[in-house]
């Protein structure tokens, strides 16, 4: 912190010069896996860094590590970054985000693409976020407005697939919450477990085969790493692919309503060029920015024609 108060009157009193004393702010990244939506969150962020000011290597110092979807590497991911004494910690995904806080009770936390603290099961008994998380969340909210996508782009569509990695606190709570939803909407939700990438294939399949009209995809890092696959068996049974994350519909989905994971990134390094500047760690806040998004290829392959609410992706 003492590296970051030098940093910070430094910056004031000479914003033009080049900070070559080795004083620098230190950023450590740790992205959950390697996956081409949180990346859309990663870019997002470092560019409002950029766009405040702090650029590698001249104004900011950045360790970046990747877990690899693998909890042990994640693990000894954060630690290495604890060791190093960074001065504040990006976590990118639900699961970096939980590792962080619970392996470091000190180093402020900025997380992007994770839940709101309570549905990540990191409030204690009064319900309270832990003193160093900050950066944007999302809620649940919008979920309930993304399953009204399919009545609205597939009105034939009855029974809707989808599949959920059981580790991850925001996408059981999600299943919950489209379940509500479906049953108001007289939709039948047929969900399968998944444990990780590797038996994305088969769960797809076994899905498919019991006749679900549409595939709704959750906030889910198993989803997310092996998008392509689910999409690709959905278009061979001519099955389209609805999600609450509109990062996904770039990568095959018809449509979306949710968050832009690029804005999102970009709203997370907001806080953290605020906490750089300051010293000062401001509040966890709720995501802002969600949009209506579709995929033009897709809708024609389905016939679909999206009203004007909906933005070509």
């Amino acid at each position: 912190m003492l590296r970051l108060l030098l940093f910070t009157m430094l910056l004031s009193l000479a914003a033009c010069s080049t900070n070559t004393s080795g004083n620098l702010p230190v950023i450590g990244f740790v992205d959950a896996l390697e996956d081409a939506t949180l990346a859309e969150a990663r870019k997002g962020f470092f560019n409002a860094l950029r766009d405040s000011g702090f650029v590698k290597d001249s104004s900011i110092t950045i360790l970046y590590r990747n877990a690899q979807n693998d909890i042990t590497v994640l693990s000894q991911s954060i630690d290495y970054l604890v060791s190093q004494g960074v001065d504040v910690i990006a976590s990118n995904a639900t699961i970096s985000t939980i590792a962080a806080i619970q392996r470091n009770p000190n180093i402020p936390v900025c997380m992007m693409v994770s839940p709101e603290p309570s549905l990540a099961g990191l409030t204690d008994a009064a319900g309270k976020a832990p003193g160093n998380l900050f950066g944007s969340y999302e809620t649940l909210e919008y979920i309930d407005t993304a399953l009204t996508l399919i009545p609205r782009l597939l009105p034939n569509a009855r029974r809707v697939g989808t599949m959920i990695n059981q580790s991850e606190p925001q996408s059981i709570e999600a299943l919950n919450r489209i379940k509500a939803g479906a049953a108001r909407m007289g939709l039948e939700i047929v969900s399968l477990p998944v444990n990780n990438s590797s038996e994305t294939q088969l769960v797809i399949e076994s899905l498919l085969s019991q006749g679900i009209d549409v595939f709704f995809a959750l906030p889910d890092n198993v989803i997310f790493s092996s998008f392509e696959t689910i999409v690709a068996a959905c278009d061979r049974s001519s099955v389209a692919v609805i999600s609450s994350e509109s990062g996904l519909v770039g990568r095959g989905a018809l449509a979306a309503f949710g968050a832009d994971m690029y804005l999102w990134g970009y709203e997370s390094g907001q806080s953290c060029a605020s906490f750089l500047k300051t010293g000062k760690q401001p509040p966890a806040q709720k995501l802002k920015q969600r949009r209506s998004v579709y995929n033009p290829v897709q809708a024609k392959k389905f016939n679909i024609v999206p009203d004007s609410t909906f933005k070509p992706i």
